[in-house]
Parts: structure tokens; sequence; C-alpha cells
């Protein structure tokens, strides 16, 4: 299985390039819960603590507020959200239906912007 990969100090440059002040967020409150990415997602995580543990057995991967995580394709695992989180996230690959309306988001959240 494909592993969860974790920046801890990106860039605010990187970010910018990247949109995330556009992309859509989500919160979940502190809960354990298995989850399966139908798309390589790409979060920044705003707000709380989560460990994610792959259904294969192998090692868990923890992120926290501040890092920038991509969560594969096929990734399986159960979610411990240990502090309530709330994320920015971009999917890419995949479900197409999923990919699609989070580009609709994402481009209206860029145009709400604009507004301001």
């Amino acid at each position: 299985m494909k592993k969860i990969t974790v920046d801890s100090n990106p860039s605010a440059a990187l970010l910018k390039k990247m949109g995330v002040a556009h992309w859509p967020t989500w919160q979940k409150e502190v809960s354990v819960f298995p989850w399966e990415f139908v798309t390589t997602e790409t979060a920044l995580i705003v707000e709380g603590e989560c460990i994610m543990t792959p259904a294969d057995g192998s090692a868990p991967t923890t992120f926290k507020a501040g890092d920038l995580v991509v969560f594969p394709l096929g990734y399986k695992g159960t979610w411990e959200v240990k502090k309530t989180l709330k994320k920015r996230f971009k999917h890419n690959g995949g479900n197409f239906v999923k990919c699609a309306f989070n580009r609709m988001k994402i481009i209206s959240n860029s145009f709400k912007s604009l507004l301001k």
C-alpha cells in the first residue's frame, strides 16, 4: 500500500502556489472511523491532530495543525481524530465525480475571494 506523506513545514510560497486558501474545508470531532481514499487527497491541516493507521498493519502516520498531508488513492485505514480536525483539501485522480465537485468548489471559492 502506498504511504501517506507529511510535510511538517510547508512554505507560505508553496501553499500560495497550490491555491490552498481556496480549497474547501472539512471538520470532524474527536472520533475513530475507517476510511478508504477514492482519490489522491492533498490536505492542509488547519486545526487538530490525527493518527491514521493503515489497514495493512504497517506503521501509523501522525499529523497535526500546519502539516501538508497527501493521502494516496486506494489508501485504506482508520482515522483517529485526537483533537478536533479542520482541514482544507483538494482531490486529484481517482473518482471523477468527487474530483469534479471539488474543482467546482475551488473555482467558486476563488471567485468569491475576488469579490471581497
